[in-house]
């Protein structure tokens, strides 16, 4: 069956996970040392972490996790339509104006927007209607780190041309079993391209920056699960606060927007019900050991109720997670999720055999 066009994918106006990738086409790398001209481009991890958190306090987009490569990019993201539509025209000018701003300072950063220049967007409905439907657009969001990153590396490579591939593959996430199997495959790749033994010793990945701030604190050790949690929600971790919590307390956080009263992020809203971070930690973990010792263990008694929710037993999990970014075409769910997906879009799914989730054709 021929692809779907992206458009028919991805609509702005509705609440969707994504999985993004991007890579660079050159044969230099984008990040690390390079094994044929023997430079290093290390530095370069930093310029795209630190965009990617200015993005996430721009758009009204999640970002759930992250991992940053040699030569491309991870990015799970959850666009916010309806975080958005709770702004009013005012914030969404300024946020624009940060985006593309009118004047620069020095330094090349944005200057803040002045009064005149808001309302000079304020006063045109339809630039504007169209600006606040961009800052949920995931395509924006990746075109807006691709561009910046492609500027800033040929900048510093004295050359012009095509920095990343024309376009960035993606793959829509349609429950919370997909994408727990997705964050871990993402949070999961230094270690399974044995760049790192660990989680905590992937550089540069979400699990790295919540790891990190979780031994940071020594109170936080001892902390009970709803602290850890409400932490999350303030985002008040340096390192994670950016990224959206882990876990959804359906006893206690708002249905709804729960839009986020920190300038880091979007949204207070988190990725999976009844999984605490230190849960998510602790799998991670956990499969990282089974893919990098090749081997098949036993899951933690602790942690089996997470993959009996999905229907997995501890081989499936961790084939599923080595193979995600093989196993799935475009989208990727139960086949509960995709047969209504593909309802929707009158379009028919084939399930391929011995997958345990479905495959959209």
């Amino acid at each position: 069956m021929a692809r779907l066009a992206r458009k028919e994918m991805i609509d702005p106006s509705e609440v969707q996970v994504l999985h993004a990738v991007s890579r660079c086409v050159r044969r230099a790398f984008l990040c690390g040392d390079d094994p044929v001209s023997g430079e290093s481009y290390e530095h370069r991890r930093q310029w795209i972490r630190d965009r990617l958190e200015f993005l996430a306090s721009v758009f009204g987009i999640d970002c759930l996790t992250y991992a940053i490569m040699s030569n491309h990019i991870h990015v799970v993201l959850r666009s916010r339509p309806d975080v958005v539509a709770t702004w009013n025209d005012e914030e969404v000018a300024r946020r624009w104006l940060r985006l593309f701003p009118v004047r620069r300072e020095k330094d090349g950063s944005p200057a803040e927007p002045t009064e005149a220049e808001i309302m000079m967007l304020v006063n045109q409905p339809d630039v504007l209607a169209e600006r606040r439907r961009r800052l949920s657009d995931i395509s924006w969001w990746m075109r807006c780190t691709t561009e910046h990153i492609a500027r800033r590396a040929n900048r510093e490579d004295r050359c012009t041309g095509h920095f990343w591939e024309g376009r960035y593959k993606c793959q829509l996430l349609l429950d919370e079993a997909s994408l727990l199997a997705c964050a871990a495959y993402v949070d999961l790749n230094p270690v399974r391209a044995a760049m790192a033994e660990t989680p905590e010793s992937s550089l540069y990945t979400g699990a790295k920056d919540r790891i990190d701030d979780l031994s940071g604190d020594a109170s936080r050790k001892k902390a009970s699960r709803k602290k850890i949690h409400d932490r999350e929600r303030k985002g008040v971790g340096p390192r994670s606060g950016w990224l959206a919590p882990v876990e959804v307390d359906e006893s206690t956080d708002p249905v709804g927007p729960d839009a986020c009263d920190s300038s880091r992020r979007a949204s207070r809203r988190g990725l999976f019900t009844g999984v605490s971070l230190v849960s998510y930690l602790e799998l991670l973990d956990w499969t990282g050991r089974q893919l990098r010792g090749d081997k098949r263990g036993s899951i933690p008694d602790h942690l089996s109720p997470i993959l009996q929710r999905i229907g997995l037993d501890a081989p499936d999990w961790c084939d599923l997670v080595k193979k995600f970014g093989r196993t799935f075409k475009r989208m990727a769910g139960t086949t509960e999720h995709l047969a209504e997906e593909a309802s929707r879009r009158g379009r028919r799914w084939v399930q391929s055999p011995g997958n345990p989730l479905t495959i959209a054709s």
